[in-house]
């Protein structure tokens, strides 16, 4: 029996979120040896590479893109720079898996952002939940406490950034190829990270960082495609909560890789926004089997 819209972006989903954070992971390694806007040029330089090589493969090199979707990429390529600069930011200074604890606010900000914008049906239930899930973030940041600092104020930045670009990709037409528009992006992003690097000044850079930074170029590459090909299948109130699966791999590499255990407030924030972020999916998939 084939897959529904909403599983294959469900499956999707997760692939994409174990991807990313693997990419993190390396990124984050980096912090103490490569300064940041240099490391997002240097990772953004081999992803293009890699991202043109697979366009050449697939045809995908010489494509025609409407103008309405040249808009499109133009405002999704804007956030996805913010989103990059704003989560390598707190990514350097925070742990992964607080970091990632934020980034779960996603499924029901970009639930609500669905509602305002696409005019998704979305019932008193889910607005309570995403209030809830918020009231979680906040569990997590502890605004007025010693734990917040202006990087978990980054972390919830980027969350407005991502919400931008995954809406603004579920807008584009099935005949641009994902490649394409995660090549465009990779590019804005590696132009971004070399105009910053000239202002700072270049630093030399170890081959051992520059092998990190290839193994999270080899995986970003992966969360690009995958997010955009999840934004295009499936709704978007129903696909987005399986992010979540992203925090369960920021636990445990974070815990692995440095030695990161989280908080009791960010484990009960976590509780609270994963929760509601099922919650939603939950009701959502209710009321499809009662519209069927």
């Amino acid at each position: 029996m084939p897959l529904s819209d909403n599983m294959r972006g469900a499956l999707l989903m997760m692939a994409s979120m174990a991807a990313f954070t693997v990419n993190d992971t390396f990124f984050k390694t980096v912090a103490e040896e490569v300064p940041l806007l240099q490391a997002i040029m240097i990772r953004g330089a081999m992803t293009t590479i890699l991202l043109a090589v697979m366009a050449v493969v697939r045809g995908a090199w010489l494509v025609r893109i409407p103008l309405a979707d040249w808009k499109i990429i133009g405002w999704r390529t804007f956030a996805e720079i913010g989103s990059t600069y704003f989560f390598l930011s707190a990514l350097f200074h925070m742990p992964i898996a607080n970091l990632s604890a934020i980034l779960q606010s996603l499924p029901l900000a970009i639930t609500l952002a669905g509602a305002l914008f696409f005019r998704e049906k979305v019932g008193w239930r889910r607005y309570g939940a995403i209030a809830i899930g918020f009231c979680g973030v906040l569990l997590i940041v502890r605004p007025g406490t010693s734990g917040f600092d202006i990087y978990s104020l980054y972390g919830l930045i980027a969350v407005a950034f991502v919400v931008l670009r995954d809406l603004s990709t579920h807008r584009l037409s099935r005949a641009v190829p994902s490649v394409s528009v995660a090549l465009i992006t990779a590019v804005a992003i590696t132009s971004f990270g070399a105009f910053g690097s000239a202002i700072e000044g270049w630093q030399p850079v170890e081959f051992a960082s520059v092998a990190r930074l290839s193994g999270a170029a080899f995986f970003i590459v992966g969360g690009y495609l995958l997010s955009i090909m999840v934004m295009r299948v499936g709704e978007i109130a129903v696909v987005s909560p399986f992010r979540y699966t992203a925090l369960i791999w920021a636990i445990t590499l974070g815990y692995l890789v440095f030695g990161n255990v989280p908080s009791r407030w960010t484990i009960i924030g976590s509780i609270i926004v994963v929760g509601m972020g099922i919650y939603t999916f939950y009701r959502e998939h209710k009321l499809q089997k009662r519209i069927a």
